[in-house]
């Protein structure tokens, strides 16, 4: 779908008269409309499905079903969705009917034209009034602005080389890197540059929000699905549609969630918990991870047809670290940057406070640096920031220029004694931190976490004994 297609407004228009129908699409589409048009209910409710339209305008009379019909397959899909019935003079009341149902208005046939195009011009800003509002509440508590990518590093300048390739296409792209580098940052970058400019960016952390909630979150949900869903809610993609859906850490995403989001990748559609309707949407999906995907894969943690689906254009953001030349330039960005929302005059770095910066390994990346100017920002008192005012000095971390290699977890193990004797030992340490793991995750329910490990309640208290495990 192009740019200039999805910017247009949908109109679905119901009407089993065909002459009817073209002149009421000429004109809708004279106005900058675009038209998708059926002849009864069932075609009306397939083309709700798979276009989505912005607006329903349906006669109320219809050769099979009724607008009565049109209108609740509308509402059952988006409460929000606009509809307008049209009817002939002797079927006034149950238009107004209607109207209680949920209609938006009613149109008098034969249909003044500068009125339908008035009423469906306000049914659709209405409409853009209520997306509006659930992107703001996406926003909320997110800075003002999306801050630019800062930094003049070969490395960081060839993931933005490859950023500005892929943006334009409708690829999925798997961002990958370690915490802190700011992948939603780059993800919104992918976002601003590609067609889907103009619709909306969602985010997502998928490692945020407990497993019980994600699906819901992610699909939406009908009234009464579970406890405490007192009324439907529409889910991320729903809410992305026409624009760019990103979910942060997909990696923590559970096994069982992620057959539904292959789903949506490989068909566009899913249904709402709760529900049977098959919802269609048009999302971009940018997904980004710090866990290793191909072990969690090997480990049988996230699915290998995902994968596959996801990382069809992978692009790795380099740690701060290895970029050390950007580290001065980004923290004189942020010094700006937060001198200004604090009303301050910006101070500058001192020679001591760059070397400082610069000999600093930064394993938090980005963020720690930014939360580190941040603060000091607020401690300088006078026109300049010392290297004291950046907490770096006790217990830095200092770049080294030749690493020590990451220890062997294997020289952390016993392997004294016999092979059944080492054997054992390593069996039992297992065993006891596999079950630690299952109490701390089911808060110590007994049931819960038998039933996770798939061993009796029995043992499990037996192991609890053996092991002198207590909550922490």
């Amino acid at each position: 779908m192009s740019a200039s297609t999805r910017e247009t407004p949908d109109v679905l228009l119901v009407d089993d008269n065909d002459d009817l129908r073209y002149v009421l699409a000429t004109v809708l589409s004279r106005h900058g409309y675009h038209v998708v048009e059926a002849a009864d209910e069932p075609a009306a409710v397939d083309a709700l499905r798979l276009h989505r339209p912005s607006l329903v305008l349906s006669d109320l009379r219809l050769p099979t079903g009724d607008g009565l019909g049109v209108l609740r397959a509308a509402k059952e899909l988006d409460p929000a969705l606009p509809v307008i019935l049209m009817t002939g003079y002797g079927a006034i009341e149950e238009a107004v009917t209607a109207v209680r149902e949920g209609a938006l208005d009613y149109l008098p046939k034969p249909v003044d034209h500068e009125h339908l195009v008035l009423m469906v011009s306000r049914a659709i800003e209405q409409r853009r009034l209520v997306t509006e509002n659930l992107l703001l509440k996406e926003a909320l508590g997110s800075r003002h602005g999306a801050p630019t990518i800062i930094g003049e590093h070969p490395l960081l300048l060839e993931v933005l080389k490859s950023l500005r390739r892929v943006a334009p296409t409708e690829t999925t792209v798997l961002l990958g890197g370690e915490s802190g580098t700011g992948k939603e940052l780059f993800a919104r970058a992918l976002h601003a540059h590609s067609d889907r400019a103009d619709g909306p960016f969602v985010a997502i952390n998928c490692a945020a929000i407990p497993e019980t909630l994600l699906e819901s979150e992610l699909f939406g949900h009908e009234k009464g699905a579970f406890t405490g869903a007192n009324a439907r809610k529409p889910g991320k993609f729903e809410v992305a549609h026409g624009g760019t859906l990103f979910l942060d850490e997909i990696g923590e995403m559970p096994v069982n969630l992620q057959a539904k989001v292959l789903r949506v990748l490989e068909e566009r559609s899913f249904e709402r918990v709760g529900s049977n309707t098959t919802l269609h949407v048009d999302v971009r999906l940018v997904a980004a991870t710090n866990r290793d995907l191909r072990a969690a894969v090997a480990a049988r943690t996230f699915r290998e047809d995902l994968f596959f689906r996801l990382s069809v254009f992978p692009i790795t953001i380099p740690p701060l670290r290895d970029r050390p030349t950007d580290v001065p330039i980004l923290a004189r960005h942020f010094v700006e940057r937060f001198a200004r929302e604090q009303n301050k005059r910006p101070p500058h770095l001192s020679t001591t406070a760059i070397e400082a910066l610069e000999r600093h390994a930064w394993p938090g990346n980005v963020r720690e640096l930014q939360n580190c100017i941040e603060r000091a920002v607020i401690l300088a008192e006078g026109d300049t920031i010392h290297a004291q005012q950046l907490n770096l000095g006790a217990g830095e971390i200092v770049r080294e220029a030749h690493p020590a290699p990451p220890r062997d977890p294997w020289d952390e193990i016993d392997l004294s004694g016999t092979l059944p004797e080492a054997s054992r030992r390593v069996l039992m340490e297992v065993e006891r931190r596999k079950i630690a793991q299952a109490l701390e995750d089911a808060r110590w329910d007994h049931a819960k976490a038998s039933a996770a490990l798939q061993i009796p309640p029995r043992l499990l208290l037996a192991r609890i004994r053996d092991f002198k495990l207590a909550p922490r």
